[in-house]
């Protein structure tokens, strides 16, 4: 099993691939299409994540000692974003989670080609993401 900073740093190769940002949103769109989709009886306002324009749900459980994520989106470049992140991050111990750095964003150039409202929702996503690996790392 890899650890998140080995994650990014294969995201990052995937995105050196490509020449310009219309290749990399095709393949973020493509990445959503493998996304663990969330059971629609999770689609609730509870796990809607707040401040992304489009609708995105995201849950968190606890397997064993680490956090498996699952997530949807009704907008299919943010349901790749999601899937990137869920990539990183399901299958992570919560104290990794929390203590991850998020460089990996910079380093493939994802925020300074969203719009300024999507480059929020992806901050939001992480939030949430984070913010299930505080929840679990305090229960255990």
């Amino acid at each position: 099993m890899m650890n998140i900073k080995e994650i990014q740093e294969e995201i990052v190769d995937e995105f050196s691939m490509f020449d310009d940002w219309m290749q990399r949103y095709e393949y973020i769109i493509e990445l959503g299409k493998n996304l663990p989709l969330i059971q629609e009886e999770y689609k609730t306002d509870d796990n809607l994540i707040k401040g992304c324009q489009s609708k995105v749900w995201l849950k968190g459980e606890q397997v064993d000692d680490k956090i498996v994520f699952t997530a949807d989106s009704d907008a299919i470049l943010t349901k790749g974003i999601i899937a990137i992140l869920i990539r990183v991050f399901s299958n992570q111990k919560p104290s990794d989670i929390i203590d991850a750095e998020m460089s990996f964003i910079d380093e493939i150039g994802l925020k300074e080609h969203l719009s300024p409202t999507r480059a929020n929702g992806l901050v939001s996503m992480i939030k949430n993401i984070k913010m299930y690996a505080l929840a679990f790392n305090s229960k255990n």
